[in-house]
């Protein structure tokens, strides 16, 4: 059984990577852009922060290394923020946390709040919980939700403000640099 998702996880990648490419003329002149968001350069090192999830674990830059990482603003009071979440959702449980880490990191609400939306909702991702949103200002995150993505080398990538479907060919435009 092993053997056998592997193999379909490479297939799904390759077919994936392939109908991106193809699909890149109608993404826009970068390809990067869709309907709903809009995709940025985030440059700059990687600020300090540290941050408790749900489960008590504190999260720093440190613990992101080695692996793509998706780092997610969100708020349950964000209807594109709740549309958008079962995606991340998918694109993590596709990749696997050791290629693509996907924290979703909480804006300004209480622990229980955050921890009610993940339970109804079946979100098993790293909630990670900003709870004075001093890191969203930090990172200048004014738009819910918005992405900030990281590359295997820990290097800031981009700024995605608006709702993705992360299991759409935009968003595989968008990852797969992330991943080499």
């Amino acid at each position: 059984m092993p053997d056998q998702l592997s193999s379909r996880r490479h297939f799904l990648q390759g077919a994936l990577a392939t109908a991106s490419t193809a699909a890149l003329p109608a993404l826009g002149a970068q390809g990067l852009n869709a309907p709903g968001f809009d995709v940025s350069p985030w440059t700059g090192p990687l600020s300090a922060f540290s941050l408790v999830d749900t489960t008590g674990k504190t999260w720093r830059p440190a613990d992101l290394r080695g692996r793509a990482v998706l780092l997610n603003f969100w708020a349950s009071w964000c209807p594109p923020c709740r549309a958008e979440m079962p995606t991340l959702q998918q694109v993590a449980d596709f990749y696997g946390p050791d290629k693509l880490l996907v924290l979703a990191i909480n804006f300004k609400e209480p622990a229980a709040r955050a921890l009610k939306f993940a339970a109804s909702t079946g979100l098993t991702l790293p909630v990670l919980l900003d709870t004075d949103g001093s890191v969203a200002r930090q990172w200048g995150v004014n738009v819910f939700p918005t992405t900030l993505t990281l590359d295997h080398r820990g290097q800031p990538r981009q700024r995605v403000r608006g709702e993705v479907d992360w299991s759409g060919l935009p968003a595989e435009r968008l990852l797969q640099p992330l991943l080499k």
